[in-house]
């Protein structure tokens, strides 16, 4: 076997780890999932599994930025299809929150991501992923004038944390009314921020 041949060999067996690994951790939980029944349904040996990952928690650690990377994507290409900057934030706000209710998203990013990770590292794979979008939103909206003239670090941390929290509840909610009340709720916050016209004609000049 050629070293083309093996290295895509290798790259063939961490993407399998990762889907297997995806769809087991969505389905069971992670605590319920063992590295045999990983390697079992993935068709590799234990040795395979760790040539790419340190074990269990390593494998579910990228399984969870996959999942990060994903919800990023969907939040940033819903408010890139809106032309107005304030649009742009509110529809990625609200897809962020519709996101959040995946059974797949809520149970590795919301449920098991904390647990297994531990807080301070979940929160940064999460600012990682989505709070840079969500930060230059907020610095357009600033410089444009739509919202009142502030620190956007801060803000940004606010609302970043208000979201994660309301689709942690979310994802442990039984009403599916629950997710356009949240919304209601978020969308007067957001609202709150903006300047009225006179005000924000005033701002920029």
């Amino acid at each position: 076997m050629t070293d083309g041949a093996r290295a895509r060999q290798r790259e063939q067996t961490k993407r399998t780890l990762l889907r297997v690994g995806r769809r087991l951790f969505a389905t069971h939980g992670y605590a319920a999932v063992g590295l045999a029944e990983i390697v079992h349904t993935a068709g590799v040996t234990k040795g395979a599994l760790y040539h790419h990952f340190a074990g269990k928690a390593d494998l579910f650690r990228a399984v969870l930025e996959h999942v990060q990377q994903e919800v990023a994507q969907k939040v940033a290409a819903t408010a890139d299809a809106e032309d107005d900057p304030w649009e742009q934030l509110t529809a990625g706000c609200r897809a962020f929150l519709t996101a959040s209710t995946d059974p797949d998203v809520q149970q590795i990013m919301l449920i098991d991501g904390p647990a297994v990770l531990g807080w301070s590292e979940w929160r940064a794979l999460d600012e990682a992923a989505s709070a840079r979008h969500l930060a230059e939103a907020l610095t357009t909206l600033v410089e444009e004038g739509i919202i009142t003239p502030q620190p956007v670090e801060p803000l940004t941390h606010l609302l970043s944390g208000a979201m994660n929290e309301a689709a942690l509840w979310l994802a442990r909610s039984t009403d599916p009314g629950d997710l356009d009340d949240t919304w209601i709720a978020l969308s007067q916050m957001l609202q709150a921020l903006r300047l009225e016209p006179a005000q924000a004609a005033a701002a920029t000049d």
